[in-house]
């Protein structure tokens, strides 16, 4: 193979172009720089993340029956059943176990039980946008429509899904945290109250900051040679990389000093009142 295609290079962002021979090349290849992908190293996945089609969408072989798929395809596939099955088992018992007046008596029953909603709905729209990626990659499905409004749909889902059930756990823990600084004194009924439009709030604030995500999702025709594939992928302008940044750093920064918060205050609670009970004794 020698490299950059006697300076004709179609590669773009950097790639690399190898072909089968100096003089009378049949083959040219693109080895694309860190973060970008493709036939030509076109679809980058700086500024929103790595997504399943830059993980996966090349690795699947279209017209290709499963058992002839490669073996890391094959694993995804295996790790997605159980994950889903795993999932939704986990969803169903969870929903079973909180939807119960008693455990809903304060707000920890009614965050659990969104939560087990979310993980239910998050691992069900995960599992439909695997199989459409695979069923779309294999040339089962070219509905343009189709696959357009799962575009912009599945991703925004399964992110605002994940951001909720991890706010979901914060509130938890900070509950849990005030209930043992108040002890006796904690208002199951005002926890309640607090707990709904907590839940409200977060999910408005969720979607209202991953709503630049479909806004700026498309779908691209990526053509090598006779294999066509059509990938959803995400543009976003500098500014808009910026903001997502900027949301990602906040919503990490903030769970996770919630959660270092209330761990302590427990903790620090705790061994506060067993100190009490042995000076009592």
């Amino acid at each position: 193979m020698k490299f950059d295609c006697s300076g004709h290079s179609g590669c773009e962002n950097g790639g690399r172009c190898f072909q089968d021979s100096a003089n009378c090349a049949q083959i040219s290849i693109c080895v694309c720089a860190p973060c970008f992908y493709g036939t030509r190293c076109q679809f980058s996945t700086k500024g929103f993340g790595l997504s399943i089609e830059a993980t996966l969408g090349y690795h699947i072989l279209p017209s290709i029956k499963v058992h002839h798929q490669p073996v890391f395809v094959q694993i995804s596939m295996a790790l997605t059943i159980v994950m889903t099955v795993l999932g939704f088992i986990n969803g169903i018992c969870s929903f079973i176990i909180f939807n119960n007046n008693k455990l809903c008596e304060v707000g920890c029953g009614y965050y659990l039980l969104c939560s087990s909603m979310t993980t239910l709905l998050t691992m069900i729209v995960f599992a439909l946008k695997f199989w459409i990626l695979f069923c779309s990659q294999m040339g089962l499905v070219d509905n343009r429509s189709f696959l357009y409004v799962q575009c912009i749909s599945f991703d925004f889902f399964v992110h605002v899904g994940i951001s909720m059930d991890q706010w979901l756990h914060a509130c938890v823990a900070i509950e849990r945290a005030i209930s043992s600084i108040k002890e006796a004194l904690f208002d199951k009924n005002r926890s309640k109250k607090v707990a709904k439009i907590v839940i409200l709030s977060l999910l408005a604030l969720t979607i209202g900051t991953s709503i630049h995500d479909p806004i700026h999702r498309r779908l691209l025709d990526d053509n090598d040679g006779d294999v066509k594939r059509i990938w959803c992928i995400a543009t976003y302008p500098f500014n808009v990389q910026i903001f997502n940044g900027m949301i990602h750093t906040i919503h990490f920064s903030v769970l996770f000093a919630m959660n270092v918060i209330a761990f302590l205050v427990i903790i620090i609670t705790a061994a506060h009142q067993r100190s009490l009970v042995k000076r009592d004794q």
